[in-house]
């Protein structure tokens, strides 16, 4: 009676026969194919269930991550635990015009991971508020008195050296960064403040404060600080696979031999304040320049850095162009705007014998203020009446001129060069007055239409003043908007549309600017781009020790993503192994079953069967 053998790559003990005894014979064939397919079935349900095992593992983890992340923006308001000794901290003194901030901020130790960042986040108290604290006025007003700027600072320093644990103190770097006031002071005045500080602060505190961390930064740097961090809270700077995620092709400075690398998307900022506008974005591709001219004012615009903790590894490497027209603000445009008005009035009465402004029954026609409404100008003692007609499409007419616009390419407000802006693949976030524009009194705050912004825009222009003093009462506008924004908002919206779509040279049709006040409920400040930045080197300590384990344990170092490609091959080559190995028993076996046929045919006959012949 013959028997059916498997056997596979698998132990000595687990061989097993079936015998076909009560069995027809065509189920014997079927048998054999039913158990082939079988395994087949098997091995491919096999592979189907790791590739899903694989996929939701990986894809929850990735959705964990990303949850984990906006959690920990959620958690950026818990009290900072000053008891947990892995926490570092950092200190920052914005010296501004009118006053002094000082902002505090602590990071875990880095991770080891040199393709991460520092993850910074503001100290707060145990009220849970951010350790901030301001005093006026600014530190400019010490320029005749030098002596007296660090008694003046010194108050700011005691209030964070009351949050940072005492024994952190000598490890904490302090940065005293001065901005718009110092830059207008004398270099000989500027050089006796920071003197000061840096004389008489390291005797009675105890931060790490080198001779580097007290200095005079441009408007450039304090772009470039802003413009961090913004991209820091948004998460522009990590590393993704996420088919979703926005991504850029990026050449980078200095690096024009090497292939183009891919990473985030980074947003570009739009801060327009009360006497100047300010643009930057990054540029990815190496730009061009139509004249050398072009080229030089290029350079002092353009800002190349490195953000990453190894100067070696260029992933981290930004070519970021900042640019700050002053007079293009909003309450600095509208001053301009009226004084041109009351020039023109003038010259018009002397040419036609009018009278016009000179008296409320007469007053000058305002189009850039809502219908009805009167204002005054006061210039060289005179008074000039005005009455607003609510005209947003005169009024963008007549303002267009002070963008001051050339017909040289590349160029944006005043004729100020400025690189090629991807529309398609590109996104910005409008602070300050174009988010004050857009919501204060529109109430349209956050994705920027330009349609829907015009056509609001022109209502409210043309609606009258008494309408809009009665909705204002009634407390339909926002809660910090005040008459100043309901009479100048007309000129304001189309101040800001012009210098967004007239002097940046954004189309109408640009859909990714997102105005805003906050960033997930917290003001992002450039004193955070600032720390960033200047303590970028610090995580090569911690990557050298992940380094130092690493080698000690290097089977731990493998990624998961080679070790399920391992996986892959090995499991393939195990199933090739078993296909083979059963057709080389199918082979074995039909040669047994001849064998056998011919065995019973010479025992029909009578007779004895012959021996086949074997190996010598």
């Amino acid at each position: 009676m013959g028997r059916i053998s498997i056997s596979c790559l698998l132990p000595a003990s687990w061989h097993f026969s079936i015998s076909p005894v009560g069995c027809p014979r065509i189920f014997n064939t079927t048998l054999r194919q039913i158990i082939v397919i079988g395994i087949l079935a098997a091995a491919v349900s096999l592979l189907y269930y790791s590739l899903v095992v694989i996929r939701n593992k990986y894809g929850r983890a990735y959705r964990d991550k990303r949850f984990h992340r906006y959690l920990a923006r959620v958690t950026d308001t818990e009290a900072t635990d000053t008891n947990n000794p892995n926490l570092n901290y950092g200190i920052v003194v914005d010296c501004g015009s009118s006053g002094s901030r000082i902002f505090v901020y602590c990071w875990p130790r880095h991770n080891g991971n040199p393709h991460d960042l520092l993850d910074i986040k503001q100290m707060r108290d145990k009220t849970r508020k951010p350790v901030v604290m301001k005093i006026k006025p600014g530190i400019s007003e010490f320029a005749s008195s030098p002596e007296k700027v660090s008694d003046y600072i010194s108050p700011l320093l005691s209030f964070a050296a009351e949050h940072v644990p005492r024994a952190k103190h000598k490890e904490t770097p302090l940065y005293i960064l001065c901005t718009a006031g110092m830059r207008i002071l004398p270099e000989s005045q500027q050089k006796a403040i920071l003197e000061d500080l840096l004389t008489d602060i390291p005797v009675h505190f105890d931060f790490l404060f080198s001779d580097s961390h007290a200095e005079v930064i441009s408007g450039k740097q304090e772009g470039v600080y802003a413009w961090i961090g913004i991209n820091f809270v948004l998460g522009r700077f990590e590393h993704t696979d996420d088919e979703d995620e926005a991504i850029v092709e990026v050449h980078v400075p200095g690096s024009e031999n090497k292939e183009a690398i891919f990473r985030k998307r980074t947003v570009g900022i739009l801060d327009m304040g009360g006497v100047s506008t300010q643009i930057a974005y990054e540029v990815p591709k190496t730009v061009s320049f139509a004249s050398s001219q072009q080229e030089e004012v290029a350079k002092n615009l353009l800002a190349e850095f490195n953000l990453g903790c190894d100067a070696h590894q260029t992933e981290h490497v930004y070519r970021v162009y900042v640019a700050t027209f002053l007079g293009f603000g909003g309450n600095a445009a509208r001053q301009r705007y009226e004084e041109s008005l009351f020039t023109s009035t003038v010259l018009r009465n002397r040419l036609l014998g009018k009278q016009t402004g000179l008296t409320s029954d007469s007053p000058c026609l305002d189009p850039c203020l809502p219908l009805d409404a009167q204002d005054e100008i006061q210039q060289n003692g005179q008074i000039m009446y005005l009455r607003g007609t609510g005209d947003f499409n005169l009024c963008r007419e007549i303002i267009q001129p002070f963008m001051n616009k050339t017909n040289e390419t590349q160029t944006s407000l005043n004729g100020v060069y400025q690189p090629a802006v991807h529309f398609q693949n590109s996104e910005f976030y409008g602070f300050s007055e174009f988010y004050y524009c857009t919501e204060d009194v529109l109430r349209m705050g956050g994705d920027y239409n330009a349609a829907k912004f015009t056509k609001a825009a022109k209502d409210y222009c043309a609606t009258k003043w008494s309408v809009l003093r009665e909705r204002f009462d009634r407390g339909l506008y926002a809660s910090h908007a005040d008459l100043h924004r309901l009479k100048y908002q007309c000129f304001k919206s189309a101040w800001m549309y012009e210098v967004f779509h007239s002097g940046f040279s954004f189309p109408a049709s640009y859909s990714n600017l997102k105005t805003a006040l906050q960033v997930y409920d917290k003001e992002v400040q450039w004193t955070l781009g600032a720390i960033l930045y200047r303590t970028r080197f610090l995580p090569l300590r911690d990557i050298q020790q992940e380094n130092f384990r690493g080698s000690h344990s290097h089977w731990r170092s493998f990624s998961f993503v080679y070790n399920h490609y391992l996986f892959f091959v090995c499991f393939l080559i195990v199933l090739l192994s078993i296909l083979l190995y059963l057709l080389r028993l199918r082979r074995i076996h039909r040669r047994m079953l001849h064998n056998s046929s011919a065995t019973s045919l010479w025992i029909e006959e009578g007779l004895p069967p012959q021996k086949i012949a074997g190996p010598l």
